[in-house]
């Protein structure tokens, strides 16, 4: 019998302040076969992004803990070379046209309100894009 080789998981890193919905969003992902790491400060998220190997995904939401928001991180992943290319999905209740249109000139993946979308439908949108590019 030949073994087939193990294919790494993909590691998402959540920033979610919101406790029930970090937790769902984290089971979904392990469900689907991911490495979820759930932060919620810009700060830890920062700090997973310097120690880990590897990060494929980040799911952010615009309000977190701490003074700096989910822009602030953003801006830091943009600014470093190691981690401009990482697919960003921001999820979050704060759909003002300004925030969209800012996230967007950043280069985030996409931008999604949180009552109008399935964490399921944004999860099979981010298999999508990390299909996409791994080809």
């Amino acid at each position: 019998m030949t073994e087939s080789p193990i294919t790494p998981k993909r590691t998402i890193l959540i920033l979610e302040d919101e406790r029930q919905l970090a937790k769902a969003i984290r089971e979904a992902f392990i469900e689907r076969g991911y490495n979820p790491i759930v932060v919620a400060t810009v700060e830890e998220g920062v700090r997973q992004l310097e120690n880990l190997q590897r990060i494929d995904v980040v799911w952010l939401d615009h309000y977190l803990l701490g003074v700096e928001n989910g822009l602030d991180f953003v801006v830091q992943m943009k600014s470093r070379p190691n981690w401009k290319e990482i697919p960003i999905f921001v999820v979050s209740n704060t759909a003002s046209s300004t925030n969209i249109r800012s996230y967007l000139e950043l280069g985030v993946s996409n931008y999604y309100t949180k009552a109008d979308y399935d964490i399921n439908q944004i999860i099979n949108d981010i298999g999508y894009v990390l299909d996409k590019k791994s080809k």
